[in-house]
């Protein structure tokens, strides 16, 4: 930063700034914990020192305080993948279940909004598609904050609800599914060759919910990669040429992680085998009748509070899959 042209490149600059400031917050943060623990040590030594009983309490919750940050800290080092790093692109499809479906839909997006704000990132909602009757058929948003993609690599599979249907009269039970797909946002331009015989452009009218978040104009884009039928779409810019350029760099990212995958079998882990949006293919289930629950198939980490985490405190389902995926590779 004392390059005397540091400055001139104002992109670099803001980069180098905000490395800056996350290095600067994770000191900042161990050197707490590390306080935290050493008071704790204290108190344990006048507790004995002194006989007093009565401290047990305080220093039980002061040592409860610390497993969390301690925890929180630690799983952070387990974010070391080459995009980890990076802002998340999620994508919500709603499944088999009609509108039920769609309303399920609406209500993971909620979910993903709520923790990103409780985590103090931004989202941005790139594309949208409004259910027939309720809810959303597709949603792409585009969640932006440090190791945004790296915390919800996790969520990308079939979610699966249970509930007493609001959209049944007869108030019976109903199973609806959404597919949840993320990516890494990767800024840099990446060495993917795109020909224009391989690529089918669609200019269509941009659709929002309430007429809000993106612009109702005919600039909205999606792109079809015909060889390998990827699709992408992005109605979130102001003008068609913006919207186009992202969606390329979305199509880049995707094309550029399919090629990794089948490559490296290192990168393996970072998009999953897509999967039929239906029964027995589910990552995860929600359950809020004839009980409440939220169970992760993959890891069996289980919840009892479906509503908190619908609240968007999914967070004990990402740490377990932090774990879970990091166990395996040492295994292997």
């Amino acid at each position: 930063m004392e390059e005397p042209k540091f400055w001139d490149n104002t992109e670099r600059s803001q980069e180098a700034m905000k490395e800056l400031k996350n290095l600067k917050d994770t000191i900042e943060e161990y050197q707490d914990i590390k306080q935290q623990f050493d008071d704790i040590e204290t108190l344990i030594e006048i507790g004995y020192d002194e006989e007093d009983s009565s401290m047990i309490a305080e220093i039980r919750e002061e040592l409860d305080q610390f497993i969390q940050k301690y925890e929180a800290l630690r799983l952070r080092t387990l974010l070391d993948e080459e995009y980890d790093k990076a802002n998340a692109i999620l994508t919500l499809h709603a499944g088999a279940g009609g509108t039920e479906s769609c309303d399920w839909a609406s209500m993971l997006s909620r979910m993903y909004q709520r923790w990103a704000d409780k985590k103090g990132f931004t989202v941005e909602i790139l594309d949208f598609l409004e259910g027939e009757e309720a809810g959303i058929k597709s949603i792409t948003m585009q969640i932006n904050g440090e190791n945004a993609y790296g915390y919800l690599k996790s969520e990308r599979g079939v979610h699966r609800l249970v509930r007493i249907s609001p959209f049944n009269a007869a108030g019976k039970r109903q199973t609806s599914f959404v597919s949840c797909d993320v990516m890494p946002d990767i800024e840099e331009d990446l060495d993917i060759e795109i020909k224009d015989e391989e690529v089918r452009i669609d200019v269509f009218r941009s659709s929002g919910a309430g007429g809000q978040k993106v612009n109702k104009t005919s600039s909205a884009i999606r792109i079809t990669h015909l060889p390998t039928g990827i699709v992408v779409q992005c109605q979130n810019e102001r003008s068609q040429y913006q919207n186009k350029d992202k969606a390329f760099q979305m199509l880049k990212a995707k094309l550029y992680l399919l090629k990794q995958q089948e490559n490296l079998s290192k990168e393996s882990g970072i998009r999953g085998e897509a999967k039929e949006i239906n029964f027995g293919s589910q990552i995860r289930s929600y359950v809020l009748q004839p009980y409440t629950m939220v169970k992760d198939h993959r890891m069996n980490a289980e919840v009892a509070n479906a509503g908190s985490v619908l609240e968007g405190n999914i967070d004990p389902f990402i740490n377990a899959y932090l774990k879970w995926t990091h166990t395996a590779v040492k295994e292997e």
